[in-house]
């Protein structure tokens, strides 16, 4: 006894490998086998063979432990919440021979005169109790449920003697050793454990093109700004943000820059800025700028909206269904007495909360708001085909008619296939009935699916994770989300190889289109709203440049440009609402563009901050501190503190960053 617990605490008390190195992921991956090993093995027989028949299940105790080391076996997800090493080591104290084994019958309380029982070492539990309760939300859990289970076993031990367990203290002192070694020092910070549900829409990041192998640069315009606030919502948790989560020009788009407004009658007007790259002086940075005409309001037509809300069990949670109403609540205010309501809810399946009604009747629209409850399964294909049969029930001569779609992502029953739904919208949207998508909460979140839906549904898709951000898309945005100024607009960007040599598109890979989709107008692409901005920002290189990263063709011929004065030339398409053929826009991208002002600064260091967050290797010695010094000198006019909350926001991400980097 005295020398498994010996043996025990020196384990404990090993000095761990070094922080980040490849030993403690060695050493955590040896654990997790041998924790498989020792704890799968069929009650009573320490060397069984392995097999899926004998092996029984984990359950109780071993089941809390095993949920917690799981996320832990993946490189470079390390828990790093102190509760968990307190845990573990109360887990590695409790678990050896007198508790319970894998597939044991059930035991009986412990007889008053019962031998004398191993006592705990009191750090452990001390440490864990308070720290469960201090857990992020994504630990709690976990620690609840070891809390819940492993009680029964401490009040009541098992009589079984040590002789008869199938392992002794100093295996599970070394599989706790390795484990506690594999966890982050104090002081170190690592991303929480990834939700395994969650799926991003995304594209290898843009790569530098050969201008004169290929000099022509095509894509459709993106207003959507998910990304950013699903940024901003990990880096606040205390994380860094999934990789595949940064969609640069969304999180450039999210903010408002002071474009010229469009003359005449013109839909939108495009900006062209051209200046000097700040994370490579020997490149430029070519900034296109789209700013939509604002709407007379007043005479903005009767307006039919239907909200299609998911009330399935995976909206139970304060961040989604309760904020879900709290956000619809907020764009009663924006609507006329004129407007109409309707509510559709899924959850299984689907039902009319709400007939179509008066937006003027604020009290039964927020009446069936209170009465929408979170549970059941999320039949989305169900709930999406009634909304549009509401829609269609609401439409009138001259009137716009929308569905909002507000949901967590998870379309678990009916159609889940992104592109059956894909399919299903693209028939509705050519009615006039367009779909915009709303994400809340994290956890499950189908961000593959969403974008789906608001691409192909002529709107635009949006995260909400705070009340001021459900006003501003709700209220501050909801003209352009609501009344399309131009459909299908697409950008098309030919360079002059005689001053341009290379070039780089700065996100959009997910709205990348061909050469030849630009003159197709059966192709769809995206749609401008009532006040709407568009940003997209390309890094050029001129032949001479010393950041030129490919070399000149030594057989080819670069041919001759029609004005050497040119960097390249602009093309933008689009459609004005209901026509089936497209408008043509050109202009000339020259050096004597605008240079740049605050707005075009600010957007480039948003870019930056997306680079250095996906850890692009075009940003090379471009740190934190550059993108934040950067971003501070170009905050200009800011009436809603969006840009000071970047720059915060940047540091946030500095501080992560530092504290996860290797020492």
């Amino acid at each position: 006894m005295t020398d498994d617990l010996d043996r025990l605490r020196a384990a404990l008390q090993a000095p761990p490998p070094a922080p980040g190195s490849q030993a403690r992921m060695a050493a955590l991956e040896a654990a997790m086998k041998n924790f498989d090993d020792l704890h799968d093995a069929p009650q009573g027989i320490a060397d069984a063979p392995r097999s899926s028949e004998a092996s029984p299940k984990r359950s109780g105790l071993l089941s809390g432990v095993w949920t917690m080391l799981k996320p832990l076996a993946r490189p470079g997800v390390l828990a790093a919440s102190t509760s968990v090493v307190a845990a573990l080591a109360a887990v590695v104290v409790f678990s050896p021979d007198w508790m319970p084994r894998v597939g044991a019958p059930p035991l009986a309380p412990q007889p008053a005169a019962a031998p004398e029982m191993p006592v705990a070492e009191p750090e452990a539990v001390v440490v864990a109790t308070p720290q469960a309760k201090m857990a992020p939300a994504s630990e709690a859990p976990m620690m609840d449920m070891v809390a819940e289970e492993s009680a029964p076993a401490l009040a009541s031990p098992p009589a079984q003697s040590r002789a008869e367990a199938p392992t002794g203290l100093a295996e599970d002192a070394a599989v706790g050793a390795a484990i506690v070694a594999a966890v982050p020092m104090e002081g170190e910070i690592a991303p929480a454990p990834p939700a395994t549900t969650e799926d991003f829409a995304n594209a290898k990041a843009n790569h530098v093109k050969v201008t004169a192998e290929e000099p022509v640069s095509t894509f459709s315009i993106d207003v959507d700004t998910a990304s950013w606030t699903v940024i901003r919502q990990s880096l606040n948790a205390g994380t860094l943000p999934p990789a595949e989560a940064v969609r640069i020009e969304e999180m450039v788009n999210y903010f408002p820059y002071a474009y010229p407004a469009p003359e005449g009658e013109a839909p939108f007007r495009a900006d062209v800025s051209v200046f000097e790259t700040p994370w490579n002086a020997g490149t430029r940075l070519v900034r296109i700028g789209l700013q939509g005409r604002l709407p007379a309001i007043a005479d903005r037509p009767a307006l039919n909206l239907v909200f299609l809300i998911d009330t399935s069990g995976s909206m139970d949670e304060p961040a989604k269904l309760p904020l879900l109403k709290q956000a619809l609540r907020l764009t009663l205010p924006q609507l006329r007495p004129e407007d109409q309501v309707a509510i559709v809810a899924y959850a299984g399946s689907a039902g009319v909360v709400l007939e179509p009604t008066a937006a003027g009747d604020t009290g039964a629209v927020s009446a069936a708001l209170d009465r929408l409850q979170a549970g059941g399964g999320t039949a989305g294909a169900e709930g999406l085909t009634l909304a549009y049969e509401v829609a269609a029930r609401m439409a009138g001569d001259g009137e716009v008619s929308r569905v909002l779609l507000a949901t967590d992502g998870d379309f678990n029953l009916g159609i889940s296939d992104p592109s059956e739904l894909i399919d299903l919208i693209a028939q509705k949207r050519e009615s006039g009935t367009y779909l915009s998508v709303l994400g809340f909460g994290r956890g499950n979140l189908d961000d593959v699916t969403m974008q789906a839906l608001a691409q192909n549904g002529n709107g635009l898709a949006a995260y909400i994770d705070t009340a001021q951000e459900a006003r501003k898309v709700l209220v501050d945005q909801l003209s352009g989300a609501l009344f399309p100024l131009a459909n299908d607009v697409k950008v098309q960007v030919e360079w002059n190889p005689a001053q341009v040599a290379e070039y780089r598109l700065i996100g959009y890979e997910t709205r990348a289109l061909n050469r030849e989709d630009f003159n197709n107008d059966r192709v769809d692409a995206g749609e401008i709203g009532a006040g709407h901005q568009v940003t997209a920002l390309y890094e050029i290189t001129a032949p001479e440049s010393p950041a030129r990263l490919t070399d000149p063709l030594r057989y080819g011929s670069e041919p001759a440009p029609i004005d050497a004065a040119e960097l390249g030339f602009l093309r933008l398409r689009y459609k004005a609402p209901g026509s089936a053929d497209s408008t043509l826009i050109e202009a000339p991208i020259t050096a004597q563009n605008a240079p740049a002002d605050a707005d075009a600064r600010f957007a480039a260091a948003i870019a930056g901050f997306g680079q250095l967050l996906t850890g692009s290797p075009y940003v090379q010695d471009w740190d934190w501190a550059d993108a934040i010094t950067l971003a501070e000198g170009a905050r200009g006019d800011d009436p809603f503190g969006y840009r000071v909350e970047a720059v915060n926001l940047m540091r946030l991400a500095q501080s992560l960053s530092q504290a996860l980097s290797p020492r």
